[in-house]
């Protein structure tokens, strides 16, 4: 089984070169992509929110359903069954991303469900803050593991116009920056094949499903917080 990574062949050299993570590859090939039913028009235009509570405080998600609903309805099927509880984010590059959703604290990757296809056209943005599909070199390769952008990373968008597929985005902190900047400051290093490690496990305690009035609630606290 190939271990799943954000390998970003799609940049510059020097960015494939830093940042390949520890894959390793037993010849077998990723499942092909699930077939996903089409969203109704409710889910396609109200916003989803979730709540990630981890081991360095609360991050809340905007999810949008609308412009990538195939990686939204993935997401939150992992969310729903509880898959991501107890998780780590097992890869911190400080200048770049937080990544996680498929590891335990031992560096046990979990079995995931099928892969899904690339929403990378979509139109959004790898902006500061965006939650994004984590995939190996194929662009139809996503399962279970997200990266939350720390930084502007423009080289990671998918430009139609050449047909260069990139990191599928859907959708964004809207609460909890501090706690992605907390992990992205950890300390980090090398464990088995594995590069760029939080030295102390960064744990997802919980990942669950927000209402609409129960954001709404923790983006104004982390507004005020941020203000005063």
């Amino acid at each position: 089984m190939a271990t799943r990574c954000l390998a970003l062949f799609v940049l510059l050299p020097l960015f494939a070169a830093s940042l390949a993570f520890g894959r390793t590859d037993d010849g077998a090939k990723p499942t092909p992509p699930a077939s996903a039913a089409p969203p109704s028009a409710s889910s396609a235009s109200a916003p989803v929110f979730v709540l990630m509570t981890t081991s360095k405080g609360d991050i809340v998600l905007q999810l949008d359903p609308e412009k990538a609903p195939i990686s939204v309805e993935n997401f939150l099927k992992y969310v729903d069954r509880g898959f991501y509880d107890g998780l780590v984010f097992h890869r911190v590059i400080p200048t770049f991303m937080i990544q996680g959703g498929g590891f335990t604290p031992d560096m046990k990757q979990k079995a995931t469900d099928p892969a899904i296809k690339n929403e990378s056209f979509n139109g959004l943005p790898n902006v500061r803050g965006s939650i994004a599909m984590a995939r190996l070199s194929a662009p139809d390769t996503a399962t279970s593991q997200f990266f939350i952008n720390v930084k502007d990373n423009p080289g990671l968008d998918g430009n139609p116009d050449l047909d260069k597929p990139g990191y599928a985005v859907f959708g964004m902190v809207v609460a909890g920056m501090d706690a992605v900047d907390a992990i992205k400051a950890v300390e980090t290093g090398t464990r088995s094949q594995f590069q760029n490690v939080p030295v102390e496990p960064v744990i997802m305690t919980k990942v669950s499903r927000l209402t609409a009035a129960e954001a709404t609630k923790r983006i104004e606290a982390s507004k005020a917080k941020a203000s005063s």
